[in-house]
């Protein structure tokens, strides 16, 4: 029996069989036998997530097999395998001169796994990843194939956009694309308090600004990225040590990381965001500085109305928190999580977090909506396992 695990290997299970289809008709046939004989199926992406969303004792599935472009279409979309992932869908467009509008500070998921999780990168006038999604082609749980799109299904592909895989399995994802551009990167260190003095300003300002504050010096670096000729690259405010790069969207702006790590990350509005990265702040400091090196990482979205994504109606400011891969996490973030929850915080689907169905669905506006489609399409559950039970139903 084999073992899968997760990026960091903080997850690991034993599916009674794992089955890498190459064709959407092999997978359709795998769907119908295993719904028939009253099994379960669950889709792993790449892996990166920290939570249990493809946990399972049934049937796992991969689509490593199925990726690249399948069609550039001339309204301003591209239509992918759901295999392929971020960096591939960027390389593979440049080929054609465009480009995805945003990626995460990582691109190693599937975009399909991205897009279902509400992964995003940083932009206080930029939404998630899911904000790209226009149209899916999904296997059911019968293994019946359906295509949904914004012209016809919008209220559909509102829910489709940040769906968890609770629906089905995507086979194609049709996404906006974007005529290839570049990027120009600044990075610079600066005490932490002119970073929070400064930071409204520069994401009012700039395409893309994070920051990263490292708990054991108390010191940030800033990442500011501009098209070439836009924002701004004159800073009124102290700094050392800058760094300037230049390249296309997809090389400048994800960041190839070697080291593992475990996360927990929570979405504010955009209104508590600092205040809450401040409590946080003072509390790392306190308690958990001696044990955590790794820096704490903060992010600006803009808001969208896809039912679970953790942006919806509101503007957000992210914070996410890392610790090293192996290392006990759960104090840490456990201790710390209280404190997002105070501020209206939403987690990110894919990194760790204990909420459940009962304090959820009073941050969604659209949940009860979410789980009526969602038991519309799959109404026996065959793509749920136990941690979505806990988080959509308990």
């Amino acid at each position: 029996m084999m073992e899968w695990e997760n990026w960091s290997g903080s997850l690991k299970f034993s599916p009674a069989q794992f089955v890498t289809p190459d064709h959407e008709e092999y997978l359709r046939d795998i769907v119908a036998r295993q719904s028939a004989k009253g099994g379960k199926i669950k889709l792993a992406a790449a892996g990166h997530s920290s939570s249990p969303l493809v946990e399972t004792d049934g049937l796992l599935v991969h689509l490593n097999q199925m990726k690249g472009i399948k069609n550039i279409h001339h309204n301003g979309t591209a239509t992918l395998y759901a295999g392929t992932t971020v960096h591939e869908s960027n390389m593979l467009l440049q080929q054609h001169n465009l480009a995805l509008f945003n990626t995460g500070d990582v691109d190693v998921q599937t975009l399909a796994g991205a897009i279902s999780t509400g992964t995003h990168g940083s932009g206080r006038r930029l939404q998630n990843l899911a904000a790209v999604l226009k149209g899916v082609r999904m296997i059911d749980y019968k293994g019946d194939v359906h295509d949904f799109n914004d012209d016809k299904n919008a209220d559909v592909m509102k829910a489709m956009r940040v769906s968890l895989g609770a629906f089905g399995i995507f086979t194609e994802i049709t996404v906006a694309v974007v005529p290839l551009f570049q990027l120009h990167r600044t990075e610079m260190f600066t005490d932490t308090n002119t970073c929070v003095e400064n930071f409204e300003q520069l994401a009012n300002v700039n395409r893309n600004v994070d920051f990263y504050w490292y708990p054991r010096s108390d010191e940030t670096k800033i990442r500011i990225l501009n098209e070439p000729g836009k924002g701004t690259d004159q800073f009124h405010f102290s700094y050392y040590c800058r760094k300037d790069e230049a390249g296309n969207v997809g090389e400048i702006l994800p960041k190839k990381r070697t080291l593992k790590f475990d996360e927990m990350e929570y979405a504010l509005p955009w209104e508590a965001g600092l205040s809450c990265f401040e409590e946080v702040r003072k509390r790392v400091k306190a308690r958990h500085r001696k044990n955590v090196a790794w820096r704490i990482l903060v992010r600006s979205i803009a808001a969208d109305e896809n039912y679970l994504s953790p942006h919806q109606g509101r503007d957000s400011i992210s914070i996410s928190l890392h610790h090293n891969a192996g290392l006990p996490y759960e104090a840490y973030f456990n201790d710390i999580e209280p404190i997002f929850i105070a501020y209206g915080g939403r987690p990110h689907w894919a990194k760790k977090h204990n909420m459940r169905s009962t304090q959820l669905q009073k941050l969604y506006p659209r949940w009860n909506e979410f789980h009526a489609l969602r038991k519309k399409i799959d109404p026996n559950g065959f793509y749920m396992n136990n941690h979505l039970k806990e988080v959509f139903e308990k």
